[in-house]
């Protein structure tokens, strides 16, 4: 494989980082961008220490001008980005109508929606230029199979990227670029703090992994150029009764 650039939201914990070193373990550099600066640069020093080729780009998806500038250096420094790893998420314990703020919803939909449009939005004229590109969505089990407790906001945003990924393919297949919307089950991560009753061990310990995730998304990336996996989604094993 040539390696190419990989971008990855998110990548300072859970679903993000797990994608990150996954993606450095194929030989790929790897832009790492997210919102703490400290926990990125320990995700580089890992990557590094591995052998691999990491720069830290801090970022808020939600950031429009932002986001152009990091595309920017990002080519700059290591490359065009030919895979694209969406995971920067966000979530409130809050999610019944009942508790419902509208600030908050429109923070959640900035994040989970309009971010990931934004970064596609920054990097899509130059796939299109190779006629090279993968994006991967990480969106959510409760966007592929309706959940009532994932929260209105969440729900609504995660949802929404299926046809986002569908769009892509349909509009862009022709120019090389291919999207998959990649829906987890639940996820033993840090993400699970945003919910109302964070689930304790027991619980955490029949989920999947940020690992598992990771290998998804490896196993997307690795696809042949003429393989396109629309939608992708994986799920904890039932225990044995």
């Amino acid at each position: 494989m040539e390696a190419r650039t990989a971008w990855v939201t998110g990548a300072g914990s859970g679903m993000g980082r797990a994608s990150a070193l996954a993606a450095a373990r194929q030989g790929r550099p790897v832009a790492l961008s997210g919102r703490r600066r400290e926990a990125l640069e320990e995700v580089a020093a890992e990557i590094r220490a591995g052998g691999g080729t990491a720069l830290v780009v801090p970022l808020d998806v939600t950031d429009r001008s932002a986001v152009r500038e990091a595309a920017a250096r990002i080519a700059h420094e290591l490359g065009p980005v030919e895979a694209l790893v969406l995971s920067a998420g966000r979530n409130a314990p809050q999610r019944y109508w009942r508790d419902q703020d509208l600030e908050e919803f429109a923070a959640i939909t900035e994040t989970n929606l309009l971010g990931p449009v934004a970064v596609i939005d920054a990097v899509l004229p130059g796939m299109r230029e190779r006629e090279a590109g993968t994006v991967v969505l990480i969106s959510s089990y409760s966007a592929w199979r309706f959940s009532p407790d994932a929260g209105t906001a969440y729900s609504a945003s995660k949802t929404a990227l299926g046809p986002l990924a569908a769009t892509l393919n349909a509009q862009e297949n022709a120019h090389g670029i291919r999207a998959c919307h990649l829906c987890p089950g639940d996820v033993d991560s840090d993400f699970l703090d945003q919910r109302p009753a964070v689930p304790d061990a027991a619980a955490r310990a029949a989920m999947l992994t940020a690992e598992d995730v990771g290998r998804a998304v490896t196993f997307v990336l690795d696809s042949p150029p003429h393989v396109v996996i629309d939608e992708l989604v994986i799920s904890p094993a039932k225990p044995a009764r």
